[in-house]
C-alpha cells in the first residue's frame, strides 16, 4: 500500500475442524459395525472402543498431513503469484 499503513492478510481456512472431527468419530463408529456385519460378530466393548479409538486415531493423523499439504499449496500459491507480479513488471 502506498499509504505506509500495514495490510494484514487472512487466509481462510478450507476445514471446519468441529465438522470434521465429528465425521471422523461417525466414520470410525461405521468402519465398527461394518466389520461386525461383514463378520457376522459382535465385539466385546473392549475390542469395540479400541477400534474405534484406532480407527479415529487413523483418520486424525490423515487430518495432519491434509492440514500439511494445504500449508505446502498455499506456499506454492504465494510463490507462484510472487513470479507473475514479477514477471508482470519486468516485462512491462
Amino acid at each position: 500500500m502506498t499509504d505506509g499503513s500495514e495490510r494484514t492478510l487472512t487466509i481462510k481456512n478450507a476445514l471446519d475442524f468441529e465438522i470434521v472431527g465429528e465425521n471422523i468419530l461417525d466414520i470410525a463408529d461405521f468402519a465398527v459395525e461394518k466389520y461386525e456385519f461383514r463378520n457376522d460378530t459382535t465385539l466385546a466393548d473392549e475390542v469395540r472402543e479400541a477400534a474405534r479409538e484406532g480407527a479415529r486415531m487413523a483418520l486424525w493423523e490423515m487430518v495432519e498431513r491434509l492440514k500439511l499439504r494445504r500449508k505446502q499449496i498455499l506456499q506454492a500459491m504465494f510463490d507462484k503469484a510472487d513470479e507473475a507480479v514479477k514477471g508482470a513488471i519486468d516485462d512491462g
